[in-house]
């Protein structure tokens, strides 16, 4: 649909949005690694692990810019996080510079005016992390290697509220 050249997956440091995660930056961003390491066009940026919190989106774009001056950036948003969007630090500048694209998981009509790819499964982090919590398995859900990670480092192991 949006013939992308490379996806880059972004791991944050600190979300304004959230408290602080359960796994740390280094094995998140282990987990990320193993889980697209076999697909071609995915590549992990960490610049935000290796800046100070909190993690903004527009500082993120304005890094990997200076890098990739001519590119076109779309910044693909769960369709969760809408509510939130236009409160996101300087969303006006980032608006311009990049072009939202939702990735809805409920196939309900949305309320806004940006392009959606909808997945055809569902599958959040809450219900990974809730499923490991529980003792469930997460096979299908994420691929092998990140499990493993998973299980060794033994995360996830209280009940996600």
């Amino acid at each position: 649909m949006l013939g992308l050249e490379e996806v880059i997956f972004v791991p944050a440091a600190v979300s304004p949005f959230k408290g602080s995660p359960a796994a740390s930056a280094e094995i998140r961003l282990s987990m990320l690694q193993a889980a697209i390491e076999s697909v071609a066009g995915f590549v992990v940026e960490d610049c935000e692990l290796r800046r100070p919190g909190p993690s903004y989106t527009i500082d993120t774009i304005e890094e990997i810019r200076r890098r990739e001056n001519d590119a076109e950036f779309y910044c693909l948003v769960g369709e969760d996080n809408m509510s939130t969007l236009r409160s996101w630090h300087r969303f006006a500048e980032l608006e311009k510079a990049v072009r939202f694209v939702v990735l809805g998981r409920t196939g309900m009509k949305s309320d806004h005016s940006y392009p959606t790819v909808h997945r055809k499964i569902d599958i959040s982090a809450t219900e990974i992390r809730k499923r490991v919590a529980s003792g469930q398995s997460i096979r299908y859900f994420v691929p092998q290697a990140v499990e493993d990670i998973i299980r060794r480092e033994k995360l996830y192991q209280e009940q996600v509220k």
